[in-house]
């Protein structure tokens, strides 16, 4: 089996609706995103998959997050767009648009130098 993992970033502001704290309020992030990608068999230039393609996948997507106010977005406006929630909605966007040669293992998004959620399906 071979592994790679792609990460890139976005800035974006959220608040946790009912949450009893701080974050509560409008705050915002620089959120890391990490892609984890999986499978056996090599191309013919002996990579599983090219890191340059899954990038500008992985960009378009974050590109709809950068900059905005999360919980405005027609996804987030009935479920607080969480660190494990935003995993899981870039997983579910990524699944369709890599070749089918490969797996999405998982998804990491850290909301913090410290803190991060992943989501990964049960299969």
């Amino acid at each position: 089996m071979y592994r790679i993992m792609v990460e890139d970033k976005f800035d974006g502001a959220h608040r946790l609706v009912g949450y009893p704290g701080k974050c509560a309020e409008l705050h915002g992030h620089t959120w890391k995103v990490q892609l984890f990608i999986a499978g056996v068999k090599l191309n013919e230039m002996q990579i599983l998959v090219d890191f340059h393609e899954v990038k500008s996948i992985l960009k378009q997507i974050l590109e709809e997050l950068d900059h905005k106010y999360l919980n405005e977005l027609d996804d987030f406006k009935v479920i607080n767009p969480t660190c494990e929630i935003l995993a899981k909605y870039i997983y579910c966007k990524l699944t369709d648009k890599l070749p089918p040669t490969v797996k999405l293992e998982k998804v990491r998004v850290w909301e913090s130098l410290y803190t991060y959620a992943e989501f990964e399906p049960d299969d």
